[in-house]
């Protein structure tokens, strides 16, 4: 299958999806869109009341302020996908459950897997938790780590900032990095192209553990 097709089968089986308890209120699920052959993917962590109601992701005033993100790092929503970790609304924009993000994860992997970026750039703590065991956002945000033989970078999710101005300025400055990164992640693609094979592991105090992650010592 291409990767087209695989995106579109995700899309279908999510909008059906019985997995979890999530789907009893859903209006549209929202598998994610963008370009299907994007550098970078941006995972955050699960549809809004707006996004329930198109079936698309950050349109609401996190994605409003996504958009501005992106704008400053010199990119386009059309050249990125944009996605979730669980592909349903939780009622109220509560945080979703573990059963909800093991329900989603098949989703999430095939996804990642036929786009195949160079750059994952995880918005907030439970998107972050998909690759990392554990570590602090506060800690970690905008630095890079490998695992699974790409660039992970987790960042604060654009809501945070919206509830949190002082946030505003530090979100701004990690997107800024971007393109450096992203530069960064596509040469050492390049020149290893055994990468992926590679387990690579972390021991620092604030940082990921478990998940075969590595922080990068470029930035």
């Amino acid at each position: 299958m291409t990767t087209e097709e695989i995106l579109k089968e995700v899309a279908q089986q999510t909008a059906g999806c019985t997995r979890c308890d999530l789907h009893y209120s859903r209006n549209k699920s929202v598998p994610g869109t963008g370009n299907p052959r994007a550098e970078i993917m941006f995972i955050g962590e699960g549809p809004g009341f707006h996004e329930n109601v198109q079936g698309l992701p950050f349109v609401g005033a996190a994605g409003q302020f996504l958009d501005e993100l992106l704008a400053d790092a010199g990119l386009k929503r059309e050249e990125v996908f944009i996605t979730n970790v669980v592909k349903c609304r939780p009622p109220g924009n509560r945080d979703p459950q573990a059963e909800e993000l093991d329900a989603c994860k098949p989703y999430l992997e095939r996804q990642i897997a036929a786009i195949n970026p160079d750059v994952i750039v995880t918005l907030g703590r439970f998107s972050m938790g998909h690759f990392f065991n554990n570590g602090k956002i506060s800690g970690i945000h905008g630095k890079p780590f490998w695992s699974g033989g790409r660039m992970i970078i987790p960042m604060y999710h654009p809501a945070a900032a919206l509830h949190q101005p002082s946030l505003r300025e530090v979100v701004k400055q990690d997107f800024a990095k971007l393109p450096e990164m992203v530069a960064r992640a596509q040469e050492t693609r390049r020149s290893n192209p055994d990468l992926a094979a590679l387990n690579n592991s972390l021991e620092e105090d604030n940082g990921p553990e478990d998940n075969n992650a590595e922080q990068l010592s470029l930035f």
